[in-house]
């Protein structure tokens, strides 16, 4: 990994308060990066695996829910199985709506962010609402790494038999990640996801960080002013 674990450890004892007093041009990045992870789970991402149970992904759902109403949807909710299956609920005016299928891609690499959902079953709901539905999940997917996202009432949906595919690229490239630098770098750089597989009451991420030379000297010689004694990673650094 670009940032070791180790790192991390180190990264996350920094006052915030007082760097962004003595440093103003990172406070922006600063901001989003404290809104954004904790440091748990940047611990997690930085060692390429990150759980985030489903009890998260569906608060996060039913906020979207609430936020913003889709005629007819009630409730909407996903639970994870150790087998690999995915099961998406949903309550609607019609009554209960139940997809189960499996996760083929989830790709997040800089603009490059989609998902390709593999329903397995015959019957599918309409088109305008299987793309509503696919287009907050995606997003309550892939925002425990990125921040919150909005917007997604205009989320390219593509239903190829009983393939969906939702590219959420454009979303986040215009979200307050997406618009955020840190000594020049775009923060929605410094993270890849790789895959996403369901596991028993979660999906576990694959990922991992690239953090630009020249930002991992900077978070040194913070650290190295706060009077932290900094660890050596795997990469000597």
């Amino acid at each position: 990994m670009d940032l070791p674990a180790a790192w991390v450890e180190q990264v996350q004892k920094i006052d915030w308060g007082e760097l962004r007093e003595k440093v103003q041009d990172y406070g922006p990045a600063l901001k989003v990066v404290r809104g954004t992870w904790s440091r748990e789970s940047l611990k997690e991402i930085s060692e390429g695996k990150l759980f985030v149970p489903d009890e998260v992904i569906n608060e996060a759902l039913m906020q979207g829910l609430q936020k913003k109403p889709q005629q007819g949807l009630d409730r909407l909710a996903l639970h994870s199985h150790e087998n690999g299956k995915l099961d998406i609920e949903a309550s609607t005016q019609k009554g209960e709506l139940k997809l189960s299928g499996k996760i083929k891609e989830f790709i997040h690499q800089g603009d490059k962010t989609y998902m390709v959902y593999q329903v397995q079953q015959k019957k599918m709901p309409g088109h305008g609402l299987m793309s509503w539905i696919f287009s907050r999940v995606s997003l309550s997917m892939v925002e425990r790494m990125v921040g919150k996202a909005d917007a997604f009432d205009n989320l390219p949906v593509d239903i190829r038999h009983n393939d969906v595919k939702v590219d959420c690229g454009q979303v986040l490239a215009a979200s307050t990640f997406g618009q955020t630098r840190f000594h020049g770098h775009r923060l929605l750089d410094m993270i890849e996801i790789k895959g996403a597989t369901p596991k028993e009451n979660g999906i576990e991420f694959q990922t991992e960080l690239h953090i630009p030379d020249d930002v991992k000297d900077d978070l040194k010689g913070l650290l190295k002013g706060k009077g932290e004694e900094i660890k050596a990673g795997n990469d000597g650094k």
